[in-house]
């Protein structure tokens, strides 16, 4: 009889699978609507664990240090994120400001602090306290966190600024890039995975 680790289930059409060990580079797809089953996963528990302690030490860099520093007449001014939701909320922009602080912030900070939560017990082969909620909060949160439109945001700011000021990209502004390209290489990972590699320690 098979296990509940030894099937996967299509998200989209409930359609039952054996799941098949994967080699490097592939993914298993449904036969009945074609969605994404599972991917290889690349990267050992260690090396996820890894990748969001640097991806946190990278987003308190781009919180905590100027993005953008602009230059007119001899004069300079520079600021955070922070400082900009601030400025937005001050100029009357307070929907703009609570979700600029919502999708670059505590969203991301909050799929961080998740899966570093989890990760930590996980690469003992166990399961977190409350590791279902969690699953269900990163579910739920992933798609909220928007970093990566951010950037292109700056990109074309910084573009149509430098027109009319000199330009500096603050230590933020390249923090956040880094943090992108960081979340971009974790997002490749599927994270129901750690349903199948962790044990419940309280049965």
């Amino acid at each position: 009889m098979e296990s509940g680790q030894d099937l996967i289930v299509c998200e989209h059409c409930d359609t039952v699978y054996r799941r098949e060990p994967l080699t490097r580079g592939q993914v298993s797809t449904c036969l009945e609507c074609g969605a994404v089953l599972e991917r290889h996963q690349w990267i050992g528990l260690d090396g996820q664990f890894a990748l969001i302690l640097a991806a946190f030490i990278v987003f308190v860099i781009a919180n905590c240090t100027p993005i953008v520093s602009l230059g007119f007449s001899g004069m300079q001014s520079a600021t955070t994120l922070w400082g900009a939701v601030i400025a937005m909320w001050n100029d009357s922009s307070q929907v703009v400001a609570v979700l600029t602080a919502m999708t670059l912030f505590f969203f991301p900070l909050t799929q961080i602090l998740i899966f570093g939560w989890v990760l930590w017990f996980a690469r003992d082969g166990i399961r977190a306290p409350g590791f279902a909620p969690a699953m269900i909060a990163l579910y739920y949160v992933k798609p909220w966190s928007m970093i990566e439109v951010f950037m292109l945001g700056v990109l074309v700011a910084v573009v149509k600024a430098s027109s009319y000021f000199e330009v500096v990209p603050g230590p933020g502004v390249w923090a956040f890039a880094v943090l992108t390209i960081l979340i971009t290489i974790f997002a490749s990972h599927d994270s129901r995975e750690l349903w199948n590699v962790t044990r419940d320690t309280s049965e």
